[in-house]
C-alpha cells in the first residue's frame, strides 16, 4: 500500500454497523475503541432525537473533539479505532488534519437496509426518520486514499477480518512485509 495507517475510522450512515465493526476490529487489533456518538454534545443529541438532522455547524465541534481524542490516544501510545459517520469529504478531511495517516473503512449499505436496522435498534437517539438526510449528505469516499469499502451486510467476523488484513497490509513496507513500521496489531488466532 505504501502509506501506514496510524488510526482508523469506521464510517457510514446510521445503521451500517459502525459500532459493531469498530468494536470487533479494536478487539482483534488490541486497539482503543472511540465511540463517536458518545462525544456528541447534548444539543446535537436533542436535535437528532427530535428528528432534526445535524448541519455542518452542529458537526464542526464534534469532529474537533473526535480529532483531539484520537490525538490524545495516539499520544498515550494507543492505536485508536473511531466510529463516526464522517458522511462528507470535508468531515473526513477535518479528521485527517487532526490525525495524519488516518484510514477509513466505509460500510456501504442500501437506504432500505439502513432504515430497517435503525428501526429495529432499541434505545438509540437516532430515529429512522433521519435516514434520508444521512443518504442526502453522504459523499462516498470511493477515490480517497487509505480507504476500504465493505458491504455492510457481510457477516461481522468477515468484515472485521477484512479490515484487519487491510490495516496490517498498510503497515508493511512494499520491500519487506515482515517489518511493519505502522501500529503493532495483535495477531488473530
Amino acid at each position: 500500500m505504501g502509506d501506514t495507517i496510524a488510526a482508523l475510522v469506521v464510517m457510514g450512515v446510521s445503521g451500517c454497523g459502525k459500532s459493531s465493526v469498530g468494536g470487533a476490529v479494536a478487539e482483534l487489533a488490541g486497539a482503543r475503541l472511540i465511540e463517536g456518538d458518545s462525544f456528541h454534545p447534548a444539543g446535537n443529541i436533542a436535535k437528532m432525537s427530535a428528528g432534526v438532522p445535524l448541519d455542518d455547524d452542529d458537526r464542526a465541534g464534534w469532529l474537533a473533539r473526535l480529532g483531539d481524542e484520537m490525538g490524545r490516544s495516539i499520544g498515550a501510545g494507543a492505536t485508536p479505532v473511531l466510529t463516526c459517520s464522517a458522511l462528507k469529504l470535508k468531515y473526513r478531511d477535518a479528521l485527517r488534519a487532526a490525525v495524519p495517516g488516518l484510514g477509513f473503512v466505509f460500510l456501504d449499505l442500501t437506504r432500505e437496509m439502513a432504515a430497517r436496522r435503525v428501526a429495529e435498534r432499541p434505545g438509540h437517539f437516532m430515529p429512522a426518520s433521519l435516514i434520508d438526510s444521512q443518504f442526502a449528505a453522504l459523499e462516498r469516499p470511493s477515490a480517497e486514499a487509505l480507504t476500504l469499502t465493505l458491504d455492510a451486510t457481510l457477516p461481522l467476523s468477515e468484515m472485521a477480518d477484512q479490515v484487519l488484513a487491510w490495516w496490517r497490509d498498510s503497515a508493511a513496507p512494499a520491500t519487506d512485509a515482515r517489518q511493519g513500521s505502522g501500529p503493532t496489531l495483535r495477531q488473530t488466532v
